[in-house]
């Protein structure tokens, strides 16, 4: 017998040898890690203050009042045959083109603008005041945070186009009431289906403006001005524009950001003309993915100082 088995309190034997293999294993043994949780808290927290801004409710108290001014000058005046756009002539026969008349008068400048303030301040306006270090020394990863910027611009871009088409209805339907739609291409739907479709019309122009906001948010992250970064997407606005207007571009014109808006209209045609409203979703979609990788290069590595 060795000196070991007669030390008082030790044992040894087959259940020694198991109890110490297993407590081997257990120390050994990977620690598995905890799943983490995908939390929204930074994207509420953006959309907080995206909407918790007295100028951002301003800006949409403004875009409220064009629908209002047109049901108000339609109900007063009635636009002669032949006059203006298709919509505005509908609108004596069913209040919800209101809606489509104020989306087609807002696409040209208000919209964009609105969307163009919140992408020019997503960056440029954290960087201005100085909150920008403080946000990545969270740390928030720069990936995600641009992410986030970009999510709440898409959300804010869906509600600015909602809000404007919901006034317009509202207000037309209160002013000249609703009833079967008589579509662009002549036949009558009824009122469920006509709500559905005003209903996918600012929905797919919400889209479209977030493909701007992803211009805005790059350009955002090349300057420390929210000022002069949303003046810079709302002149690209403009020279897209301008450069669909001159009939010898026409080869550039389907390759412009602006160019494919108001193909909304064939969601007034029967059937639905859906040809150019996918050519106007991948052309944004296109645009949103070589906007956002841009800012993701440029602000990957940029050097945060204010």
């Amino acid at each position: 017998m060795s000196a070991a088995d007669l030390t008082p309190g030790r044992t040894t034997g087959p259940a020694t040898e198991v109890v110490g293999a297993v407590a081997t294993q257990v120390a050994t043994a990977p620690t598995a890690r905890p799943r983490r949780h995908v939390s929204t808290r930074f994207l509420r927290s953006e959309l907080r203050l995206i909407f918790g801004r007295r100028r951002n409710q301003a800006g949409l108290g403004i875009l409220a009042v064009v629908p209002l001014i047109i049901a108000i000058a339609v109900k007063v005046s009635t636009p002669r045959a032949g006059r203006g756009p298709d919509f505005f002539a509908s609108i004596t026969s069913n209040g919800l083109f209101v809606s489509l008349s104020s989306l087609s008068i807002e696409l040209g400048l208000f919209l964009p603008l609105a969307v163009g303030t919140i992408a020019g301040d997503s960056v440029a306006g954290e960087a201005n005041i100085g909150t920008l270090r403080y946000l990545l020394a969270v740390p928030v990863h720069r990936t995600r945070m641009l992410a986030v910027k970009f999510a709440a611009i898409t959300i804010f871009s869906l509600v600015a186009t909602v809000w404007v088409s919901l006034v317009g209805a509202v207000a037309g339907l209160a002013l000249f009431g609703g009833g079967e739609m008589t579509l662009l291409s002549g036949t009558q739907i009824g009122m469920g289906q006509a709500v559905l479709r005003v209903v996918m019309a600012p929905v797919y122009l919400g889209l479209c403006f977030a493909s701007l906001g992803a211009i805005g948010l790059f350009i955002s992250t090349l300057t420390e001005q929210p000022i002069g970064a949303t003046i810079a997407v709302v002149i690209l606005n403009v020279m897209s524009f301008i450069l669909d207007a001159i009939p010898q571009l026409s080869w550039l014109h389907e390759w412009l950001p602006t160019h494919w808006w108001m193909s909304f209209g064939d969601l007034l045609r029967d059937p639905i003309v859906w040809g150019d409203l996918t050519r106007g979703l991948l052309t944004a979609a296109g645009y949103a993915l070589v906007f956002w990788l841009a800012a993701w290069a440029h602000f990957s590595d940029k050097d945060v100082t204010g």
